[in-house]
């Protein structure tokens, strides 16, 4: 016993619904995770611990880049050019020959021994040679001031032409700068002249040109890539590689061209992808939390995972090499989008792309790619017009032509830059071009499929629900045509309304059409009828309780023939919620009057709900009541009908039907106003004919037609039993058969 308790319990665990979605999540990351994955495992088969495991031929003639040689002559091409030298400031340089020959001066005014200047000169001035050093500090000393200021002019001339031609480390370095003060020595100077300036430049000249870091760089990488690669060709039926060789960097990108997957993946790998994938799914499903509520059902979540998994599978699928262009991502987000909403898809395919270019390897090329062609498919899905189909294949040309436009456009930018193959760019735009018209076929092929599995109706689904040929309408238009034709009326009515107020026109009016198919099981018991077919109301012979049940039933009798003939499941919550839990008033008063007050309560005579909680099943209740009432009344004036209008919104704001809808006051009072408007139209003025039209018959001495319409009616009606009894015939046989 207490072992059953437990199961009961793990059980009663694992059914919980945050468990479930749990377990969900982590299946559905597990699963992208694996397809993914798979790929690398390919390597595995042909390849193990870096050793060949079989011979493998080519079956193609490709050719395959060594990049190891050309990455060892890109380096040994950079390494060989020089460094980009810049001139350095030269004010410093000229500034210290100018403190150095005021230092001079001083020295030379200074009332002391000879030798004490000889000794300040000699720390002032750091030349090796002693012979050299000793001359110039005496030509320093006992040159006249003429003599000397020629002199520093001189020096300066030359240091500017010095500074000039531009000094370098190595220069300074190799001990050049005597030869260079030679070179650019100033003319008309003697020799103890140019032992001087020597002495004297020697002692403030440093290097002047220094290295531009960034242009040096620059320079090599220019140079880089100047360097054609190295291309190896391998032949139709020559080995790639043997049984038992070193699978090299070049035998890989070998295999790879030839369609083999050459990627190892370790258990870090395996995990760097069930993170991304993890992650991602966690972005999207956060997106969906805080701003696509409505859209978090099970049924919205299944068919966005559904389809993420076969567009990645189809990715997985593709061989290595082969173009992604080719993977009908539009589709993907033309279902998503017809599915939930044209957001949706695209944030779905943002989260899906950057997985897919992360796991499989794709360039960014095709992410920005794709990334610009979805949200181009997010606007053109939003403009189509759902009743007709071929504006689905349209938007197909639409997504195709800025596809073209965006392939061509980045190559023409990677054409500036890098050498691209016309070819490849040809093959690339061609796949683009036909991906999304291919797109759009696959959408128009498997939309009724993917509806049928996840029960999800979308517009296109509507818009043939909205076909007056459907099963269920055409029975409604024989069997109850004033119920159909009050449906008609009604169904417009809600499809203005529910444009009016942003809610979905199209499943308004559907839902309109589809929410008193319950009558059908009695329809001469509903009053619309009764007047068509010209009897007797039955109710008169029946008590209320009784006609109360007769009345009530049709929403539950609705979702039975609803199911019969597979309507989607949103268009239940029209044929339960229209009446809400309202009060059958007139069944109700009718058995007061009978009863006593004290033997009838109202919850007797209410239908069982529940109370509407969509906006478009709550316009479809006043719509509803609103319609048969106007109905009821003869000529009614514009004032009258707003008076009805008004009065059952009143009514059934009180009564609480509209509590668990979503519908603001501001709806409401736009609902009335539309109301108004489409039922002032309805009921517009006509010629009144003249009375004695009898007379006028007989003027102009036509015979009046007196019993035609009598006639008329009585065969149709007679046809219409005729029809009756032939098919309960039918289905007669077909019980015992």
């Amino acid at each position: 016993m207490q072992n059953t308790g437990f199961l009961e319990k793990i059980k009663a665990f694992f059914m919980a619904s945050r468990t479930l979605k749990v377990l969900a999540f982590l299946s559905f990351t597990l699963v992208m995770t694996a397809i993914i994955s798979s790929q690398n495992y390919f390597f595995q088969s042909i390849i193990e611990n870096g050793i060949s495991k079989k011979d493998i031929i080519a079956q193609k003639t490709f050719t395959v880049i060594d990049v190891k040689r050309t990455e060892q002559h890109k380096k040994e091409v950079a390494q060989k050019v020089d460094y980009v030298l810049t001139p350095a400031e030269d004010d410093f340089i000229r500034t210290n020959l100018e403190t150095l020959e005021n230092s001079i001066l001083q020295i030379r005014k200074k009332e002391v021994d000879e030798r004490v200047k000889k000794d300040e000169l000699s720390i002032l001035l750091d030349i090796s040679n002693k012979e050299r050093k000793d001359f110039v500090i005496d030509f320093l000393l006992k040159s006249e001031d003429s003599v000397l200021r020629e002199v520093y002019d001189k020096a300066n001339l030359t240091l500017a032409n010095v500074l000039r031609v531009g000094i370098t480390e190595k220069d300074y370095e190799r001990n050049n700068i005597d030869q260079m003060i030679t070179d650019n020595m100033v003319s008309n100077v003697s020799k103890r002249q140019i032992s001087a300036i020597k002495g004297i430049l020697e002692q403030v000249i440093v290097p002047n040109l220094v290295v531009d870091e960034f242009a040096t760089e620059i320079a090599r990488k220019n140079a880089e890539n100047s360097v054609k690669p190295y291309e190896i060709t391998i032949h139709k039926g020559d080995k790639i590689v043997f049984e038992g060789e070193p699978v090299t960097r070049l035998k890989r990108d070998a295999l790879r061209q030839a369609g083999y997957n050459v990627y190892e993946l370790n258990w870090q790998g395996l995990l760097a992808i069930y993170v991304l994938v993890f992650i991602s799914t966690l972005i999207f499903l956060s997106y969906m939390k805080f701003f696509e509520k409505p859209f978090l059902e099970t049924r919205y979540m299944a068919i966005s995972a559904v389809l993420s998994l076969m567009l990645a599978m189809i990715a997985v699928v593709l061989p290595t090499g082969f173009s992604p262009y080719v993977l009908p991502i539009p589709a993907y987000i033309l279902l998503l989008a017809i599915f939930t909403n044209s957001r949706i898809a695209f944030v779905a395919a943002t989260v899906l792309l950057t997985v897919l270019t992360v796991g499989v390897q794709y360039d960014t090329q095709f992410l920005i790619t794709f990334l610009l062609l979805g949200l181009i498919s997010m606007i053109t899905i939003s403009r189509i017009r759902y009743s007709r189909r071929f504006d689905l294949i349209k938007a197909g040309f639409v997504i195709s032509l800025s596809g073209l436009i965006i392939v061509l456009s980045i190559y023409m930018l990677e054409k500036c830059l890098i050498d691209v193959s016309s070819l490849l760019i040809v093959k690339n735009s061609a796949f683009i071009l036909l991906n999304g018209i291919i797109s759009s076929m696959i959408v128009l092929g498997t939309l009724p499929l993917f509806e049928s599995t996840f029960q999800i109706i979308t517009p296109y689904g509507l818009a043939e629900l909205a076909d007056h040929n459907q099963p269920l309408l055409k029975r409604l238009q024989i069997e109850a045509p004033g119920t159909y034709h009050h449906s008609l009326m009604v169904s417009n009515l809600c499809e203005a309304a529910a444009e009016a107020i942003g809610a979905n026109p199209i499943l308004a009016r559907v839902g309109a059409f589809y929410h008193d198919i319950g009558k059908l099981k009695r329809p001469l018991f509903f009053v619309e009828n009764q007047s068509y077919f010209g009897i007797e109301n039955p109710h008169t012979k029946l008590n209320p309780r009784l006609s109360k049940m007769v009345i009530t039933a049709h929403p539950k009798d609705g979702v039975e023939l609803a199911k019969e003939y597979h309507l989607p499941s949103v268009i239940n919550n029209f044929i339960l919620q229209h009446h809400g839990e309202g009060l059958a008033k007139y069944f109700y008063n009718q058995a007061v009057q009978e009863e006593g007050i004290e033997n009838v309560k109202e919850d007797q005579f209410r239908y069982t709900g529940p109370k509407p909680n969509m906006k478009e099943t709550a316009i479809l209740m006043i719509a509803d009541a609103v319609e048969s009432a106007v109905r009821s009344l003869k000529n009614p004036t514009p004032e009258e009908i707003d008076n009805i209008i008004d009065k059952i919104i009143v009514e059934r704001l009180n009564d609480t039907q509209l509590a668990d809808s979503p519908l603001t006051l501001h709806d409401i009072k736009v609902i009335a106003a539309t109301f108004s408007r489409i039922l002032r139209g309805m009921q517009h003025n006509r010629i009144k004919y003249q009375e004695n039209i009898v007379e006028e018959f007989s003027k102009n001495k036509i015979k009046m037609p007196s019993k035609i319409l009598d006639e008329d009616l009585e065969n149709k009606i007679a046809k219409l039993e005729e029809q009756h009894s032939d098919e309960d015939k039918k289905d007669g046989n077909g019980d015992k058969n």
